[in-house]
């Protein structure tokens, strides 16, 4: 198994020196169906909050000569066979930091704590806000069925937001640029 954390120590300047943010990094089963891991990173263009096609690879190609150096160097990371996976956050992203919840506040929001509150271990509901010093966050949300419902950030185990309308009309469209500009070549070669 990997070291997530240490991973992140690596990936996160990488990420940076690209000018993107980091959202998330974690090893999951990979969906190749070979039996193999796959690592995926999820950061964001700040001006934009998204990863276009070549900014996906740019990140691709930065961590995975960062991961080799080390490796060859004697430092193992990932046992085992992996795919890297890198990609935008896309619409209903996860909520990992604290300035996500800051940000998505008023969006109706989907959270697993890793221990109950106020009896509840999943709640959906619309994301009131964070508050607090660095460390010590307390996120509120207003849950569906139980009302206002207030937890600390570190008891998080997942977020993500949930797709409504509100969230669609309050996010950036994402880029498309190149997407129609498909040749006839590259066409004729799929069907074949």
């Amino acid at each position: 198994m990997a070291d997530l954390a240490r991973l992140k120590e690596i990936i996160e300047p990488e990420a940076q020196a690209l000018g993107f943010d980091l959202v998330r990094v974690v090893m999951m089963s990979s969906e190749a169906g070979d039996g193999a891991q796959a690592l995926q990173i999820m950061a964001e263009d700040p001006a934009t909050g998204q990863l276009v096609i070549e900014q996906c690879a740019a990140l691709s190609r930065a961590v995975s000569a960062k991961i080799d150096a080390l490796e060859e160097g004697g430092d193992l990371l990932i046992e085992g066979a992996y795919h890297l996976e890198v990609s935008s956050p896309g619409i209903d992203r996860p909520l990992t930091r604290p300035k996500d919840f800051a940000k998505w506040s008023g969006h109706a929001v989907k959270i697993s704590l890793a221990e109950k509150v106020d009896n509840l271990r999943t709640i959906r509901g619309q994301l009131t806000g964070i508050d607090g010093d660095a460390g010590a966050e307390i996120i509120t949300v207003e849950d569906n069925r139980a009302g206002a419902v207030s937890f600390p950030f570190a008891s998080l185990h997942s977020a993500k937001l949930v797709l409504t309308d509100a969230l669609i009309a309050a996010t950036q469209p994402l880029d498309t640029s190149g997407a129609d500009e498909i040749s006839e070549d590259e066409e004729e070669k799929a069907d074949e």
